[in-house]
């Protein structure tokens, strides 16, 4: 009886981490769409473009992750204090992270700037470093607008209007494209600027997006609750800060691993290079389901424990490993069935299309540790619980998959696949090791109560 009871509450949540979920990751595709759309649109251009977007994605990723990280702080005080039913704190909280978030962004796009001098000590190939320096400087830009945007994205989704915030994620999409095409090929009186045009669209779409999820908080009727007039606190802000650091010291470590693999794989050649990037920009897209519903997991568990329910939260963080698991069971049966042919719909250099191919083959079991392992950090985020997370994954990412990959890939003979390779070692041990946390943690909370 007990077992069916359990079976049965975990099932009640499966709708309520798909409403989120589904915005969710639509919105965090339509953020990633713009990557691939540069990756897509640039690929006749040949192989030094494509791979000229995959290394600088390497290192914007950093910042994207940390940003988001950072960030997403917001959604979990801000669902704790809509559980609560304190939403007058609410708009105090938006503001204070909207100008968090406006000083992190241009931080993070200074800092990557200064990181132009460091490029060229890498050992990656010469040609792809000539042709970078106008998109790579487009993209600094561009975070400052992602950061924001990212701040209010969090607000929206935290007061269950997911889908508004992924409504604002598809327009930066629909402005990118015809601006993309402008810039990159050249239409009536505007240059043909390859690459940079490219970065230039980037930048301009993002802030378009912006300025209209501006106009919608200061002007929406529905968004009154959102904009009551609250004084920026620097003490709130802090909050946010000390909350999401460890979050974005998360995602960094995770994301900075990924980029340390790209530039691996950077020294097998261009081709390696360009292969990966294919792979990545179809491997993001995977990615964004399991990052997705951590994101609602940990604003269901936030929004729960702010209510004092705390038998709820095994219920909702079992509901969204199965919810991950299902959908990513199906991507790596098309990932290792299909990956040849759907290189072949980016790019059809054959050289490029094998080194995609076999990355795609160990990206397939890749996505079933990663189901279980973003469920459990989403639901550990939900808890304010954001340092042994953080420490799990430096521990995972570093002295486990990236030496191992290492290994596989020059000492196994596996190539440019090996070094990916070495990370589903690291996401199973991840995931074990996060889901013992968040039993110990919901054990004494239920205790309590």
């Amino acid at each position: 009886m007990r077992g069916r009871l359990a079976k049965t509450a975990v099932l009640a949540q499966v709708p309520a981490i798909l409403g989120l979920a589904a915005p969710i990751v639509m919105g965090l595709a339509a953020s990633m769409l713009i990557g691939v759309t540069d990756s897509i649109m640039l690929a006749p251009l040949g192989p030094v473009p494509l791979a000229a977007v995959g290394l600088t994605g390497a290192v914007a990723v950093l910042f994207y992750a940390a940003i988001y990280g950072l960030i997403s702080a917001l959604s979990v005080r801000i669902g704790a204090a809509w559980g609560a039913g304190e939403g007058r704190r609410i708009s105090l909280i938006l503001r204070s992270g909207l100008a968090l978030g406006l000083l992190v962004g241009i931080g993070s796009a200074v800092v990557m700037a200064a990181l132009w001098l460091v490029l060229p000590l890498l050992d990656q190939p010469g040609e792809v470093i000539a042709a970078m320096p106008g998109y790579w400087f487009f993209i600094c830009a561009y975070l400052v607008p992602y950061a924001v945007l990212t701040a209010f994205k969090c607000a929206f989704e935290a007061v269950d209007r997911p889908w508004l915030a992924t409504g604002f994620a598809f327009l930066a999409v629909a402005i990118n494209v015809p601006l993309n095409y402008v810039l990159i090929w050249g239409v009536g009186p505007f240059p043909q600027l390859g690459l940079t045009g490219a970065g230039i669209a980037s930048f301009l779409s993002e802030a378009l997006a912006l300025g209209g999820a501006f106009l919608w908080w200061l002007y929406a009727p529905s968004m009154r609750r959102l904009r009551l007039r609250r004084s920026v606190e620097a003490r709130d802000m802090g909050l946010t800060f000390r909350e999401g650091v460890p979050l974005g010291a998360m995602y960094i470590v995770e994301s900075a691993s990924f980029s340390v693999a790209t530039f691996l794989i950077g020294g097998f050649g261009t081709v390696a290079l360009a292969a990966n990037q294919v792979a990545q920009s179809i491997g993001g897209f995977l990615y964004m389901l399991p990052l997705g519903v951590a994101g609602a997991v940990a604003i269901r568990v936030a929004q729960e424990r702010g209510a004092g329910n705390a038998a709820a939260l095994r219920p909702i963080a079992l509901a969204a490993v199965l919810v991950a698991a299902i959908w990513l069971i199906g991507a790596a049966l098309l990932l290792g069935l299909k990956g040849e042919a759907i290189a072949r719909l980016v790019i059809d250099d054959p050289e490029v299309v094998a080194v995609a191919a076999a990355i795609f083959l160990v990206f397939a079991p890749m996505q079933l540790s990663d189901s279980v392992q973003s469920a459990m950090l989403g639901a550990l985020r939900g808890l304010s619980d954001t340092a042994w997370p953080a420490t799990i994954s430096a521990i995972a990412y570093w002295p486990v998959a990236l030496p191992l990959g290492w290994m596989l890939a020059h000492w196994g003979g596996m190539g440019p696949a090996g070094i990916w390779a070495g990370f589903i070692l690291a996401l199973v041990g991840a995931a074990l090791a996060l889901t013992l946390r968040f039993w110990r943690k919901t054990a004494a909370l239920t205790m309590r109560h």
